[in-house]
């Protein structure tokens, strides 16, 4: 095989390793995971060294929980990690199980809230996903919504973004947005988009049962899912730059529906 055909058939390690999905890394990731309903199998940490803090949690929290904790060299844990930022812990878990729709609106009715909802509309970046998922988790959000395709979807990347709030916060995947924010609409939310001609964020009703669209990095939201929101929202904007992050844009909007609600 010539270097040409070589260097075509070979995949970077971050393109193979993204979709390892039962991989946990991080002092503070693994130790939500510990803490959350979450299956963890094993734990592994680095040999040798005085063992700080948040590790002797990490082998509290494992020993109380029947977790197995390995001490491995170094080398085993950087050739497990996928991220690359493994702070000597590493933990196996069961891979990540998505929610349903239904099932976070029963768990608004559980919590006797309205419903609030975190639609996304084609986040492809896995730290913009894991950002909002975090975002999300601190807000009060009973869940969120992504698509099964064209989409990030929940790896060890988003894990450790969201600080290890995706480890407590329900995510369901999708097939057709549009269709699932017709069927919220008939179960009573209100669909609020978010786009740069809307009207400000502070200035209209986000009360009630509600479900916050927040559209892709490039592109904001289709068309279809524009068009079959209740109302656009924006975010009034005083600087020299006329744009913000897709996840900074969701926590902004997100803190809006919990000051409005008085929480």
């Amino acid at each position: 095989m010539d270097k040409k055909m070589k260097d075509r058939n070979r995949r970077k390690p971050e393109q193979v390793n993204e979709n390892v999905e039962n991989i946990v890394e991080g002092k503070n990731p693994v130790i939500e995971a510990l803490k959350s309903d979450t299956t963890v199998e094993k734990i592994f940490i680095a040999k040798g060294g005085e063992k700080e803090g948040p590790i002797k949690l990490i082998q509290a929290l494992a020993k109380e929980k029947g977790v197995p904790v390995i001490e491995v060299d170094k080398k085993k844990l950087d050739d497990m990690s996928i991220i690359k930022v493994h702070q000597g812990v590493v933990a196996v878990i069961s891979p990540y199980e998505y929610s349903t729709v239904d099932e976070i609106l029963d768990y608004a009715k559980e919590k006797g809230e309205d419903p609030f909802v975190v639609l996304l509309d084609e986040i492809e970046d896995p730290y913009n996903l894991g950002s909002i998922i975090r975002s999300a988790n601190i807000f009060g959000a009973h869940g969120v919504i992504i698509l099964k395709r064209r989409s990030a979807l929940v790896t060890p990347t988003v894990i450790k973004a969201s600080a290890g709030a995706a480890m407590h916060t329900k995510v369901a995947k999708v097939t057709n947005l549009t269709q699932t924010i017709k069927e919220l609409k008939d179960r009573g939310l209100w669909i609020i988009g978010t786009d740069m001609d809307g009207e400000i964020s502070y200035k209209s009703n986000l009360k009630g049962p509600v479900g916050i669209v927040v559209g892709s990095e490039g592109k904001g939201m289709s068309r279809l899912v524009k068009e079959n929101c209740d109302i656009i929202v924006k975010i009034p904007m005083q600087g020299q730059v006329n744009s913000l992050n897709a996840s900074v844009a969701a926590g902004v909007v997100m803190y809006e529906v919990i000051r409005q609600r008085g929480i």
